[in-house]
């Protein structure tokens, strides 16, 4: 019986093996020991045979030396508790029902496409791991989220160390910190990932001064934080604290961040700061913006009664230290026309959209003097302002050529003929909003439970909002909002680009009153509408998309008379070429009731 070759194949010698490390072949007419390599004459070997001798005569396959290296000498213990300690894995199946959003362990195509990009200089590509090339190991991990990533790094050593190279390759990091979850491990999850440059945070418990400083510590090239509160969760750092850090970062540029209501005042310095949202402040005694470079600044108030703050004072100082603003959006109750003529005063040249949000002092003279001062907004919304059809009127004639998307939600005095009238004079509006400003008196608002009665009543003295008329014919108009309007009773709409419409509580709107001479219509809102009216609005919809699946050419009798539609079958032209048939099709329309 012939043996095979046991010691060629186990070592090869494309390898390159140790004299020292595997036991070299034995030859003919050798005078050496076969066991230590020395000469046999007068020699006594002492060297005995190795007990695993036995399992290295057995036939291994052609890649064995793999195997064999590789192979370790017990069973694998497996991984203590503490090495578990600084997972999500097990927060993660506790609570991914109970809290919504993006979990940790779900994964994320966006995330996965951004968390790890490049490949570390200190990676040996040509190195194998665990019977894995380096390279194709370095693109499996990548792809994983951060509570996968950790899990693999529990493999082995080289998993191990790929993953510690990947989180240091890392420039987006997104995470949940649900409310059993301390301070340390966050600070150990950005301790892995000295690259990042956009953090997002989701908080469940609070975000304090001690999480700040991790941030602080572990990101320094940081450029975006993004952090985001849900439930009972607060941001508890004050104005002082927040500063300091917008100071320090000189590489930050985008900084989000809900839940501010504990920051009292605060004066922020920032020579590479350009986006600046901060949400649910409330009495702030100070604010200060010392930042050249900020295009973007957005401001939302707590809707309190007892809400101290002075917006004149801010506005007026935001023309003398950014006046590279382009973008303004102040949502608060406290806004009034002293404010609007402080922001006017600041000649902030480049202003393309301004949003002044729940200022029922705003009037159409404050429209007036935003006219004057910013002619070339492209946005404006002034939902829950005192506008009236006067001051659409000045917006029609200011910005006929620059104006695509207006906002007018919760205006009470506005009604159907000013948004008739502000339609046709804008020819390039694409995005407008009417909810809740053609209101019935009589209804109740179905929106002030909601919002405890943030939001402004129609006045029980406007009764000539009762029973309007809409009608509307426009070539770019894309999306309209009439949530809430219950004292629309009729609407005729023919808007071939038009391709969202929201009628949610619509409750007054006849179903005989109702035309959509809309073909590009994909989601029709409808929710709290009567059931006769949803009927209507299907039928209307599904009639449209007949009449735009029926491409059959047409043709006239013989005598000239009319036009009739000739089957392709019936027809000696050719049909229409595949892809012209192609750019008619198009997704059926959605009516959305939820």
């Amino acid at each position: 019986m012939q043996h095979p070759p046991v010691a060629a194949a186990a070592f090869p010698p494309a390898h390159g093996g140790d004299a020292a490390d595997a036991k070299p072949g034995k030859k003919r007419g050798s005078y050496n020991c076969g066991r230590c390599g020395l000469p046999k004459k007068g020699h006594n070997c002492t060297v005995k045979t190795p007990t695993s001798a036995s399992t290295a005569a057995t036939p291994a396959p052609p890649d064995s030396s793999l195997s064999v290296v590789s192979t370790p000498s017990g069973p694998r213990q497996p991984p203590s508790n503490l090495r578990r300690a600084l997972s999500f894995d097990d927060l993660d199946d506790r609570d991914r029902d109970r809290a919504p959003g993006r979990d940790l362990s779900e994964p994320d195509d966006k995330v996965v496409a951004d968390l790890f990009i490049g490949t570390d200089p200190d990676l040996d590509l040509d190195s194998e791991l665990c019977g894995l090339p380096a390279s194709l190991l370095w693109e499996v991990l990548r792809r994983l989220p951060p509570a996968g990533l950790l899990s693999a790094a529990k493999v082995c050593k080289g998993w191990r160390e790929t993953a510690k190279r990947l989180w240091r390759a890392a420039e987006e990091l997104k995470l949940r910190v649900p409310t059993n979850v301390p301070v340390g491990f966050v600070a150990s999850m950005l301790q892995k990932c000295p690259g990042i440059v956009r953090l997002s945070l989701r908080m469940e418990s609070d975000f304090d001064s001690t999480m700040l400083a991790c941030v602080a510590f572990s990101c320094p090239n940081l450029e975006c934080m993004e952090i985001s509160t849900f439930d009972t969760a607060t941001i508890r750092i004050n104005g002082d604290e927040l500063g300091r850090f917008v100071a320090d970062k000189r590489s930050l540029k985008s900084l989000k961040m809900e839940g501010c209501s504990n920051l009292g005042g605060f004066v922020l310095c920032s020579s590479s700061l350009s986006t600046l949202w901060l949400s649910d402040l409330h009495s702030l005694s100070k604010m200060v913006f010392n930042c050249p470079q900020l295009r973007e600044i957005s401001l939302q108030f707590s809707c309190q009664e007892n809400d101290s703050t002075d917006l004149t004072i801010m506005t007026e100082g935001l023309g003398r230290s950014c006046p590279r603003l382009q973008n303004i959006h102040i949502a608060s109750m406290r806004l009034s026309h002293a404010t609007v003529l402080a922001l006017t005063a600041a000649q902030l040249r480049g202003l393309r959209m301004l949003s002044l949000v729940l200022g029922s002092e705003i009037n159409d003279a404050s429209v007036a003097a935003i006219a004057s001062s910013y002619p070339n907004l492209e946005l404006l919304d002034l939902s829950g302002s005192g506008i009236t059809d006067n001051g659409l009127g000045i917006i029609c004639n200011v910005f006929p050529e620059t104006l695509s998307r207006l906002l007018l939600a919760l205006c009470p005095n506005v009604t159907s003929s000013g948004i008739q009238f502000a339609t046709f004079q804008l020819p390039h509006l694409e995005i407008m909003d009417c909810g809740m400003t053609i209101c019935d008196p009589n209804l109740q608002n179905p929106t002030a439970d909601e919002n405890n009665g943030k939001l402004q009543k129609t006045s029980a003295t406007n009764q000539h909002l009762i029973n309007q008329k809409l009608i509307i014919k426009h070539s770019c108009l894309k999306k309209l909002s009439l949530w809430g309007c219950t004292g629309l009773d009729a609407l005729y709409l023919n808007c071939p680009r038009l391709n969202d419409l929201n009628l949610n509580s619509c409750r007054n709107l006849h179903p005989e009153r109702l035309l959509l001479q809309c073909p590009a219509l994909e989601n029709v809102h409808a929710s709290g509408c009567e059931d006769v009216l949803i009927g209507v609005i299907q039928s209307q919809v599904r009639d449209a998309s007949a009449a735009m699946e029926n491409h059959s050419p047409s043709k006239r009798l013989p005598d000239g008379s009319k036009r009739v539609r000739v089957p392709y079958l019936l027809s000696e032209e050719s049909p229409e070429p595949e892809k012209k048939r192609r750019r008619i099709e198009r997704q059926l329309c959605n009516v959305l009731l939820d």
